[in-house]
């Protein structure tokens, strides 16, 4: 799913008090933890000078956090502040769009104008080294996520608006399943003996029709099992993985709680409550098992100690953003984000440290692909990346099409993964 941001056109509430994490320089970085400030809707209502400035210093990879300072700065004519902030959003590749480009130097005032110019990227590079593999029928409507079997070696994929997944047969055809009497269907993956395939299903396409099951959908091999294992009242779940281990986690984009399961348990716990993070997304276990990132989409990405529970924020040694991410995911030693949530939209590789607290490194796998409309989520096939590239939230609002606005066909693209 994505939030969209409008510069200059962000409209708060409220404002709210903010207390930040003591800044830190790069040498007392290194090697530390540094923690995850909670976040929720009220965060979210900041909008004095103070407050953000407080709140950058606090998520200092944060796009979003970022352009919400600007518009502050403007705000309190604070010129010299707005150039700051621009360098900063030049320095990690930031690309504001047509309208936004030509009225910054405007309101910045002539006396800075030109340096608010040579400030602004013009035009986003255009990186695309994925390919689409099938297109799903418009009919299946909002595709949000897609896996391919290792056992069937066929592509499923979740539709959130018709509650159903859908297969692709050998001959080339899409058919569809729907499950009696659930919400909608999202996030999908697949149990480390290829045994159960997991559904996340919950209430998210922002409909007044928040009925059906909410909670964790599996797909057994042996019988042709349906198991259900439900989430906790009004949780409604999104983005879902399963560790190496077969612990099944998930996250509730809207809520804010992120909740995990055994597959034999009979409902799921919760790991992180609503109150930490704002909007919980991709999720990612390491290596070693002892963690799981998170993406919060506003705010960052961060690292649940799964002994302690204790929260985390995954910190740059680069100039970096690390918000706007939607899917996420472990591969080897990095972590490979979807951010449809910058500017330019883009996938990119992460390198971690030796203790997965920070990033080291990174590299832009595709980038403003002129075939995107917004991508979305997917899951690995080896060393290649399945998603969708063509999301269509846009097209749907509470649940229903907009007129103008037909369904389309949905790309599912495969994307390689260089070591």
């Amino acid at each position: 799913m994505k939030f969209l941001f409008a510069l200059f056109l962000l409209c708060f509430a409220s404002s709210s008090g903010f207390a930040p994490a003591a800044a830190q320089s790069s040498a007392e970085m290194a090697g530390a933890v540094t923690p995850w400030v909670p976040v929720d809707e009220e965060t979210g209502k900041i909008r004095e000078l103070a407050g953000l400035k407080a709140l950058a210093i606090a998520y200092p990879e944060s796009g979003n956090v970022r352009l919400r300072l600007l518009t502050a700065q403007y705000q309190a004519q604070d010129f010299a502040g707005m150039l700051d902030t621009l360098a900063w959003l030049k320095a990690r590749g930031y690309v504001f769009g047509e309208v936004s480009q030509q009225q910054i130097p405007k309101l910045i005032g002539e006396e800075y104008a030109q340096q608010a110019r040579d400030l602004l990227i013009p035009v986003s590079a255009t990186i695309g080294t994925s390919t689409i593999i099938t297109n799903v029928p418009a009919d299946a409507r909002l595709i949000e996520s897609v896996l391919r079997d290792p056992v069937d070696d066929r592509l499923i994929v979740t539709s959130v608006i018709d509650r159903a997944v859908f297969g692709l047969r050998p001959g080339g055809e899409w058919d569809g399943y729907r499950f009696a009497g659930v919400g909608n269907l999202s996030g999908i993956a697949i149990s480390p003996d290829k045994q159960w395939i997991w559904l996340g299903a919950g209430h998210i396409d922002g409909s007044d029709n928040a009925t059906g099951f909410a909670g964790l959908i599996g797909m057994g091999r042996v019988g042709r099992e349906e198991r259900r294992i439900p989430a906790p009242h009004s949780v409604s779940l999104s983005d879902i993985t399963v560790a190496d281990e077969g612990t099944v986690y998930a996250s509730d984009p809207i809520g804010g709680g992120v909740y995990f399961t055994q597959p034999e348990d009979p409902e799921l716990s919760t790991l992180i409550a609503p109150g930490t993070f704002r909007s919980p997304q991709g999720l990612a276990a390491s290596a070693d098992g002892a963690k799981l990132y998170v993406s919060d989409y506003r705010y960052g990405i961060a690292i649940i100690d799964l002994e302690t529970k204790s929260v985390a924020r995954l910190s740059s040694e680069i100039p970096l953003i690390l918000d706007g991410v939607d899917g996420l995911w472990r591969h080897g030693t990095r972590l490979i984000a979807m951010q449809n949530g910058t500017s330019p939209m883009r996938i990119v590789a992460f390198d971690l440290s030796q203790d997965g607290m920070r990033v080291t490194g990174h590299r832009i796998l595709e980038q403003a692909n002129p075939d995107w409309t917004e991508p979305l989520s997917g899951s690995f096939d080896g060393d290649r990346l399945l998603y969708v590239g063509n999301g269509q939230w846009d097209r749907y609002v509470q649940g229903e099409p907009v007129p103008d606005k037909p369904a389309l066909s949905t790309q599912i693209r495969v994307l390689p993964l260089k070591p």
